[in-house]
């Protein structure tokens, strides 16, 4: 009997945000050396949809909602297929070929994903993927990826194992009920009257609700800086993507400074993100650029199964610091408040309602969120063993994420097998030239590392003598 099962809310949710100028689509790249054997990848890639069905069903409307429905003609050859890039075959043939994918709708008739094995001049083949955020989002997405992947070459084909049901009813209202945070239709209500309403946040603060205090937040956040990295955006996409970074030196430079890894990728991001306005002769006195970064809800317990379950916090990047050690601190202090906070739970909660609301109301709200940044920045951490598929090593893997509603920058941070690097996705009318940004990623991270490597652990650590040094500096 053909499996069925109702799409949660939160993957309502991201199944309606599609808009012609961003499509909902994840993609990524797995670059490999030597070719892989097709016969090997086509079993190990079945092996993957019998252990997630979702791979093999369709987003059906049905009543008021949807429902994952097995696809009857299922063929997986409308879903692996090989490209042929033109000319030089290089990384700029291979980026122009993954933003038309990111720019170009999957078929709804279909499973709502796509694979293509690419021939390419880098050095082994590619294998470009695509999957619409209604699958999953990036942690659930790379989990499953790892089922058809191997720890050493050579590994004999996987039997097809037993289909096994993935039930999405539980994804994401349960685990929030546990945390007290269900999103009552009094707050949504009260989420709605200050859309339409801001000064009654006031009143609605005063309630003292953890809950109502960040929908209120949220809410009425004002407009981050005016810059070239927002505005109207079209339909046509552009992709690049930095030189790694060896992870253990990205680790030691942290536990010298204080800092987590991620304070540090999004301290060069930054640094990067300024670099090209000044580039472009832009203001950068003043600057503030949020960015919505994804938060994992899922707990530890987690079983891996496909979904949509992280939550959203809204970060601003401080570009108008110069300094690039002061502006580290800055990120981990902004950083550090955010953790504190309940909003990414709210957030996730939010989405979960926006699903169940009709789509008028969904997109307003979309609107409103997206309204009040510029780009989108993610952090997935990936394997750190080395990996290979159909007898080929993965020797880098890269994704780009989604941006809603007008939101044209999005900016993927993954790690490796103890390297990371960052890729970057960007609307054509407003960054035409993202690899003028992800060239600066890698010297941000080296101006930290020298610093380390040139001052006095004492003084790095030293609060009120690293104030009077930042000063100096300054």
């Amino acid at each position: 009997m053909p499996l069925c099962e109702y799409i949660s809310c939160v993957d309502t949710a991201w199944l309606r945000m599609d808009r012609p100028n961003n499509l909902m689509q994840i993609v990524g790249v797995l670059m490999f050396d030597g070719q892989l054997d097709e016969a090997h990848l086509r079993g190990n890639l079945l092996h993957t949809i019998a252990l997630k069905p979702r791979f093999r069903q369709r987003a059906c409307a049905e009543g008021s909602g949807y429902v994952w429905r097995d696809d009857p003609d299922f063929d997986l050859d409308q879903h692996l297929k090989r490209v042929i890039l033109p000319g030089q075959a290089g990384q700029n043939e291979l980026e122009r070929l993954v933003a038309d994918f990111a720019s170009t709708p999957l078929n709804h008739q279909r499973p709502l994903w796509e694979m293509h094995l690419v021939d390419t001049a880098l050095g082994g083949q590619a294998l470009v993927m695509r999957f619409h955020h209604a699958m999953g989002d990036g942690f659930s997405l790379i989990r499953a990826m790892l089922t058809m992947m191997d720890d050493k070459p050579g590994v004999a084909m996987r039997p097809l194992p037993e289909q096994e049901e993935e039930h999405a009813h539980d994804h994401s209202g349960s685990r929030l009920l546990k945390m007290g945070l269900k999103l009552t239709g009094n707050l949504w209500a009260r989420y709605l009257d200050v859309i339409s309403h801001p000064g009654k946040a006031v009143d609605y603060l005063k309630t003292g609700t953890d809950v109502a205090s960040e929908l209120c937040h949220i809410a009425t956040l004002p407009d981050d800086s005016n810059t070239r990295f927002k505005g109207e955006i079209g339909s046509t996409k552009r992709v690049a993507w930095s030189e790694q970074i060896p992870l253990p030196d990205v680790k030691a430079v942290g536990q010298v400074l204080g800092c987590s890894v991620n304070d540090l990728l999004l301290a060069a991001a930054t640094g990067a993100f300024r670099g090209y306005l000044e580039e472009k002769g832009d203001e950068v006195d003043g600057i503030d650029i949020r960015s919505l970064v994804p938060v994992n809800m899922r707990g530890p317990d987690d079983s891996g199964k496909l979904g949509n379950r992280f939550g959203l916090v809204a970060l601003d990047l401080p570009v108008e610091v110069e300094n690039p050690l002061q502006r580290l601190y800055t990120v981990r202090e902004r950083m550090l408040a955010l953790k504190n906070s309940c909003q990414p739970a709210v957030v996730l909660t939010l989405l979960e309602a926006i699903g169940l609301a009709p789509k008028t109301v969904q997109q307003q709200v979309v609107d409103l969120l997206s309204s009040k940044a510029s780009m989108v920045i993610t952090n997935v951490p990936g394997p750190q063993q080395e990996l290979y598929l159909a007898g080929a090593r993965l020797r880098q893997p890269l994704f780009w994420v989604p941006q809603a509603g007008d939101i044209g920058v999005g900016v993927s941070i993954l790690s490796y097998a103890g390297k990371v690097q960052i890729g970057l996705i960007t609307d054509k009318k407003r960054v035409p030239d993202p690899e003028r940004i992800v060239s600066r990623f890698v010297q941000e991270f080296e101006q930290l590392l020298l610093l380390v490597l040139m001052e006095p652990v004492d003084l790095l650590r030293a609060p009120d003598e690293l104030e009077r040094y930042l000063q100096l500096q300054i």
